[in-house]
């Protein structure tokens, strides 16, 4: 068995976000890694939405990110650290769109190991140095620098080592022009290594050393060291130079701390706490995360507590010295990753788990009423303030990015009845957990939908002047006249746009630079812009069918097949070229491209005749009219569109932007298939076809601009978008009603919009998330989702959701009552009605936990739910609330033999369970009945057992639980569940329970699988295999009677027997054998923490194997990954990589330079289109 692995939706949580300005323009761009992910996004200044402009696979583990420009430079480098031993110096190219590799030096081995840099990075913030850590020991520091070339040098490493030392976190310190210095957070631990009794671990300091980087000298220098009172966990540069007082803050639990050298005392304040908090009191406070904004004028810091409260840092300074600290409560966002200020007035937050945001600064915070809180404050030791969170006022929200990490369980079922299955993604942590229903498709917003007097049959939009941004026309034609509206603040009918409104209308379009043309059967009227018409009118008996129009020129088929062709002349008249062309059969479809810049015409007019064949007709001088090329087709063809795609950015030598792409001819044929062609721009030959069945209407085709460039919206019964996207193609379905016609739409409001009809409605759509593959429906949850089922009958979910370190809601209640007693109680006599009051208001206010987090309840606390829910509306049906301290593990559906067809939820819970160090008070097997037709859980009983219930499974009308390292069957009784066999020799813990016939597969959770066999009349569970390897499983699915497939916490996928192995790079939760598409063939499907979705599929043929492996091999010698590290040892990090081929690493050959593709394809006895069209075929076959 060979398979084949494809990625069909990239991890979506971001482990590290920076932010510069990387394609060297004015612009603010965002760089985040989502492990093994380098991605580039640019906010746009004047709507806020994030748009991706390139994402890379770099297939190691990204460890540390920073961007640094040189003195005086106006572009940001990216550096990063990986596990490939290697720093890597990256250069956004926006002429490419690629990252391109500068520099490359290595140090160390690969892997994330302990003494090996690459886990901290810092830069000198004059950019002359960047230094790069290992958790232990090792710090390299690297002079960066220009040649006179201008190109950016690195020199060779100087080491700054000190062993027995662990580094919590390294930053370089702002000194202006001094020699280049790093502060770093460590521990030394020699004396603890050495001591028995364990006293000196118990009084090891952490301290914050300062490396000189000596410029003169040319080596690094220890400074400066001294030990410090708190903990710290991260440490924030102060502007220094002209620009502040230099120096470091510590955050550190409870405190922040200024430091610097020379006579500068210490400033120390406490983080302010929330007032009347719920948590454990006992709790220490920390700041998790921090951004920083500097002007000319002032800097200030944004700083993230773990609640996710966000307090504006800023420093009072007395000449040189900093006298104190002011800490104002600025607002609440969820708890983020990386955060990042841009220049431009945004503030990026990089969430933990869940959706990303991007918020618009609109306050500063200085002017508002919330107290401000200053070291200089008097205050016992141990004391703090307190603030009162409240909803956003400073932070604005614009955008959203959706993402699903983690992804704690996944089913992928057609619950729905669509045909295509929908993947049922249980996702978040905590309170902003969320049940997401995926669908393969984009979404779509709409913008506006308006009632039309009847149902009109075609929609144009024009402008008024070549040079306009916006549409000024939306045209709707009926079938006897063309309703004209004007495009303002408002869209509403005119009359006096020289439109013919008695009759229906082919086609409309800008003319020229600034006159309008309109085809309709009787004619064509010419408009110009001082309102003069010229009209052309039919001979004879004969009428306009079918027509193609640009802004240069007009092509019209009247009956019998003629062509009349029209071309405008410099002083903007149009002109019959004088010969007329009669074609073997009846016109059906036509189709002009857009006339290239700086050209007279388009070259080639494409025609569709009733007898299957298109045409490519010469629009030259030279030999106008005349046949170039044709092809025939399996069916009749119902429309054309010729557009020019997948072309690069480039500048010509006026500095006019404009794209170089390839003439693509698109045909959508009656019997709903969509053909894509290459037109030779010189030849007008026609090769490469590539064919996709979109639905069962006839499908019409539109151009549209999306991201500046052309793609085409082709309608049939469900309606597809095909556009390039990041050097691939995309063809994917708008998840969205069936539409009849559109045009592409620009407004200030929209300005890549569609404007599209649909029965009587005209609609205004927009489509903002292009490069995504599913759209979500997302439904909130209470607590995290550990693992759901469907009731095979309801279709219903029964989820369940559980948190650690939690209050259930009765235990909440009860402790904010116990709260408002106490405030009352505190009070003085005088005080009494006011405390009473404020315990009211306490006891009402109800601030959403989805945005200001749930209390931290401590160790050992829990708090559980069991749901039942529908997948398609998202409502609950049935909610039921387990007891403080009972954590939900394991769910199944089944049916009993002894109890006919009536379904059962069981359900396994852990009493008073605590991690570290692991104990646990028992078990229970909570036993409900589903009535009401799957609606309600109905309790029944509850069965003590003596551990933890981690997995159950029906089996042969009894059930199967894992409790603890015991496996048991299960059957119902009356009072509980009886006991009825148990198996004592399972190693540790059982994790997974599949069953297929007589066969049990347990999955252990550090020793890999377990084979038992059921045998009935015994009434034994006996053990005939286990696996050769320890896997620490995470998630097992069976192939079939004799294969497993399985995967560990460490990211590996494989399938048991070593049949085959693979590293993904990120821990898969769950594993589903399915198809995805309707008529698809088989596929594995897996889903990652990370909220990445991939597929891995079986190759059908050798031939097919063959040449996928060659393509692999070729491309890890010729595009070997961005970041240093080795593709093959990086898909072999634990067990050597096996019968699978990395669609991802192949898929990377469309986005090489074309002449490597050449030579790649060469190779292979192929060119470059037939690489690309085996590579998209075999991901159409299984997937999107």
């Amino acid at each position: 068995m060979f398979l084949y692995n494809l990625t069909l939706q990239r991890a979506t949580g971001i482990s590290y976000a920076i932010h510069g300005n990387f394609s060297g323009t004015k612009q603010q761009e965002i760089v985040v890694s989502r492990g093994k992910i380098l991605e580039l996004l640019r906010p746009d200044p004047n709507t806020g939405k994030v748009h991706t402009l390139l994402t890379v696979e770099v297939f190691g583990v990204i460890r540390s990110l920073m961007a640094f420009r040189l003195t005086g430079g106006t572009k940001d480098y990216i550096v990063v650290g990986s596990d490939s031993g290697r720093i890597v110096i990256l250069e956004y190219q926006p002429s490419k769109n690629v990252f391109e590799k500068i520099h490359q030096e290595t140090f160390g081995k690969s892997g994330c190991r302990r003494i090996v840099p690459g886990q901290y990075l810092a830069v000198d913030p004059k950019g002359r140095a960047v230094m790069i850590s290992a958790i232990e020991k090792q710090k390299l520091v690297y002079i960066l620098n220009r040649d006179a070339a201008a190109r950016l040098t690195i020199s060779s490493p100087l080491e700054a080592h000190k062993a027995n030392t662990l580094v919590y976190h390294v930053v370089g310190v702002d000194v202006g022009f001094e020699n280049p210095m790093f502060a770093c957070l460590e521990m030394d631990y020699e004396e603890a290594d050495n001591d028995p009794t364990g006293e000196a671990a118990a009084n090891t300091q952490q301290t914050l050393t300062f490396y000189e980087l000596d410029l003169g000298l040319n080596h690094v220098v220890r400074k400066y060291s001294e030990p410090l009172e708190e903990h710290g966990n991260f440490l924030i540069t102060v502007p220094g130079g002209s620009d502040g007082p230099s120096g470091v803050l510590i955050c550190s639990e409870n405190y922040i701390t200024y430091k610097n050298f020379g006579d500068q005392p210490d400033i120390r304040c406490p983080i302010p706490r929330r007032r009347n908090d719920l948590d454990d009191p006992e709790r220490g406070m920390i700041f998790v995360c921090s951004a920083t904004h500097k002007t000319k004028s002032m800097f200030f810091f944004l700083a993230q507590t773990e609640q996710g409260d966000i307090f504006k840092i800023t420093l009072e300074t007395d000449e040189d010295m900093v006298t104190e600290i002011r800490l104002k409560y600025f607002d609440t966002v969820p708890v983020a990753a990386a955060m990042c200020v841009l220049k431009t007035g945004f503030l990026f937050v990089a969430s933990e788990f869940g959706n990303h945001y991007l918020y618009q600064i609109a306050h500063l915070g200085d002017d508002d009423e919330e107290p401000e809180f200053s070291s200089a404050m008097p205050l016992e030791e141990g004391d703090t303030f307190f603030f009162q969170p409240r909803p956003l006022k400073n932070l604005v929200l614009v955008d959203e990015l959706d993402s699903l990490s983690p992804i704690l369980c996944c089913q992928i079922a057609d619950l729905a009845n669509e045909d295509t299955p929908q993947l049922y993604v249980a996702c978040g942590r905590g309170p902003r957990s969320s049940l997401r229903v995926l669908r393969h498709g984009l979404e779509v917003s709409e913008m506006a939908v308006s009632e039309l007097p009847g149902n009109p049959n075609a929609v144009w939009t024009v402008r008024r002047h070549v040079e306009d941004e916006f549409d000024a026309y939306i045209i709707v034609s009926f079938v006897n006249a063309t309703l004209v509206l004007s495009i303002g603040e408002t869209v509403e009918e005119v009359t006096d746009s020289g439109f013919l409104g008695t009759t229906p209308t082919l086609s409309c379009s800008l003319l020229g630079d600034d006159a309008l043309v309109q085809v309709y059967p009787d004619g064509i009227r010419h408009i110009r812009a001082d309102k003069r018409v010229n009209e052309w009118k039919t001979p004879g008996k004969k009428t306009i069918v079918k027509c193609a129009v640009n802004q240069r020129q007009v092509v019209i088929a009247l009956t019998g097949g003629e062509l009349v062709y029209f071309e405008m002349d410099p002083s903007g008249q149009l002109n019959e070229y004088t010969e007329r062309k009669e074609m073997s059969a009846d016109v059906v479809c036509m189709s002009l491209a857009n006339v290239p810049p700086g050209e007279q015409r388009s070259r080639f007019l494409a025609v569709g005749l009733v007898d299957n064949t298109v045409r490519i007709i010469s629009l030259d001088p030279s030999d106008c009219l005349q046949p170039l090329s044709m092809q025939a087709l399996p069916a009749q063809p119902e429309s054309l569109c010729i557009v020019e795609m997948g072309g690069t950015e480039k500048q010509d030598e006026l500095g006019e932007r404009g794209s170089i792409g390839f003439l693509y001819l698109n045909i959508g044929l009656q019997n709903g298939v969509l053909l894509r062609t290459v037109l030779d721009p010189v030849t007008g030959d026609l090769s490469d076809t590539r064919t996709r069945y979109l639905g069962s209407r006839p499908v019409k085709l539109f151009r549209v601009r999306m991201q500046g460039q052309e793609a085409v919206l082709a309608m049939s019964s469900r309606s597809w978008l095909s556009y390039s996207y990041q050097s691939r193609f995309h063809l994917t379905p708008l998840s969205y009603e069936t539409l009849e016609f559109a045009s592409g739409f620009a407004s200030e409001q929209c300005p890549e919009g569609i404007v599209a009809i649909s029965t009587n409605t005209l609609r205004i759509l927009a489509l903002e998330k292009l490069g995504a593959v599913f759209n979500q429906v997302s439904f909130p949850l209470q607590y995290t989702p550990r693992k759901f089922v469907i009731h095979p009958e309801s279709n219903n979910l029964i989820v369940i959701e559980t948190d650690h370190n939690a209050y259930t809601e009765a235990t909440k209640a009860q402790r904010k009552q116990q709260m408002a007693e106490e405030m009352v109680e505190a009070a003085g006599e005088d005080e009494r009605e006011l405390a009473a009051e404020m315990a009211a208001a306490f006891l009402n206010e109800n601030l959403p936990e989805s945005i200001f987090g749930a209390p931290k309840a401590g160790n050992g606390q829990w708090a559980s739910v069991i749901r039942v829910m529908n997948p398609i509306q998202g409502n609950t049906l049935d909610l039921v609330q387990l007891e403080q301290n009972e954590a939900a593990f394991s769910v199944a559906v089944c049916r009993f033999s002894n109890t006919g067809d009536e379904w059962y939820v069981l359900v396994g819970v852990a009493k008073d369970l605590i991690l570290n160090p692991r104990s646990v008070a028992g078990g229970f097997v909570y036993t409900y009945k589903l009535v009401n037709s799957g609606e309600k859980l109905e309790f029944l009983h509850k069965t003590p057992v003596e551990e933890v219930p981690a997995a159950i499974a029906p089996f042969q009308g009894r059930v199967l639980i894992g409790v603890g390292k015991l496996l048991r069957v299960y059957d119902l009784g009356k009072k509980k569940l009886l006991r009825k066999c148990e198996n004592k020799h399972i190693a540790n813990y059982i994790c997974g329970i599949q069953t297929i016939g007589h066969r049990v597969i347990v999955s252990d959770v550090q020793e890999s699988f377990i084979w038992v066999r059921y045998r009935r009349n015994e009434n034994q569970l006996i053990i005939f295999a286990d696996d050769t390897y320890p896997r620490w499983v995470t998630t097992a699915t069976l192939l079939d009677y004799d294969t497993v497939a399985g995967a560990d916490k460490f990211g590996n996928i494989c399938v048991a027997e070593v049949i085959m192995n693979y590293h993904v790079g990120e821990t898969v939760l769950s594993l589903q054998k399915t198809t995805l598409i309707p008529g698809g063939s088989e596929s594995l499907v897996y889903t990652t923490l990370s909220g990445g979705i991939g597929i891995l599929v079986p190759f059908t043929s050798h031939e097919d194997h063959d040449f996928f492996q060659h393509v692999e091999m070729h491309l890890r010698s010729e595009h070997p990954p961005l970041c240093g590290r080795d593709h093959l040892s990086f898909r072999s990090y634990y067990f050597p990589v096996k019968n699978v081929i990395d669609g991802d690493l192949c898929e990377q050959f469309n986005s090489m330079e074309p002449n490597k593709q050449k030579n790649v394809a060469e190779e292979l006895d192929r060119t470059p289109p037939e690489v690309s069209k085996k590579l998209e075929d075999i991901r159409t076959r299984y997937a999107f």
